[in-house]
């Protein structure tokens, strides 16, 4: 089984009645069913109102992989909890973050840059989301592109470290691009940044969205996961040199 914690900040819906309506349960909530039909996973959730954001250490050690979503409320993240997220990726554990994630705390972290310089329009559109890397995992069984029809708007530039695999291009009718879909290597762990998600579209309906996530799952997770070593790990031998005479 792969263990996933979806964790959503779960602000827009407490306070946005259109997102509540939308999302009656939380993102967080739709995100996690969709997994659950998944036999393969174990999905729990986890929210930014619970005691340690939900991310209390023995949580994160029964995680393989964490999806991240988050956007009002960056801010309110306990610089604790961040690194602690932080040691558990580098130590192995998959993340995943979703839209507005990439201004998040621990991916700044991660990207060591603020991800936060980008385009952006809320004026939702049409969205087709290209797969540039055929043969990537995260695109199995998609064709030449899927579309959305409507989403935010996110364009290039993107203040991000140039990714390891790029599996998504976004094109929007306005002339905007995106590297929507991104993937790097972190100490042990794997980070994908998916950007569709915003809170007042149906985006994490999507069968498409729902796929890709998945397969970012199956993608970010690493079993058996050795720690990595500092240090000597033997004595270093007494090399004596002869005398020269």
């Amino acid at each position: 089984m792969i263990r996933v914690t979806v964790w959503n900040e779960y602000q827009h819906e407490k306070t946005d009645p259109k997102v509540a309506a939308l999302y009656p349960k939380g993102m967080h909530e739709a995100i996690a069913e969709a997994l659950r039909k998944n036999p393969d996973f174990d999905v729990k959730t986890a929210t930014l109102d619970e005691p340690e954001h939900g991310l209390t250490q023995e949580v994160l050690d029964q995680t393989d992989v964490i999806i991240w979503w988050g956007h009002m409320a960056h801010h309110k993240v306990s610089d604790e909890v961040v690194e602690r997220v932080y040691r558990r990726v580098q130590d192995g554990m998959g993340l995943i973050a979703l839209h507005s994630a990439h201004a998040s705390k621990i991916f700044e972290k991660l990207m060591g840059t603020n991800t936060g310089s980008l385009r952006w329009r809320e004026d939702g559109e049409m969205v087709r989301l290209w797969v540039i890397d055929y043969a990537h995992p995260i695109a199995e069984g998609l064709g030449d592109y899927f579309e959305l029809p409507i989403e935010e708007t996110y364009g290039e530039h993107f203040g991000i470290p140039k990714p390891d695999d790029l599996v998504f291009i976004s094109w929007i009718p306005g002339g905007e691009v995106f590297r929507s879909g991104c993937c790097w290597h972190r100490g042990q762990g794997r980070v994908f940044y998916f950007q569709p998600g915003h809170e007042t579209c149906p985006t994490y309906y999507d069968a498409n969205v729902q796929k890709v996530i998945a397969q970012g799952v199956r993608w970010a997770y690493r079993a058996n996961v050795a720690p990595i070593v500092t240090g000597f790990t033997r004595p270093i031998p007494d090399i004596t040199l002869g005398n020269a005479e």
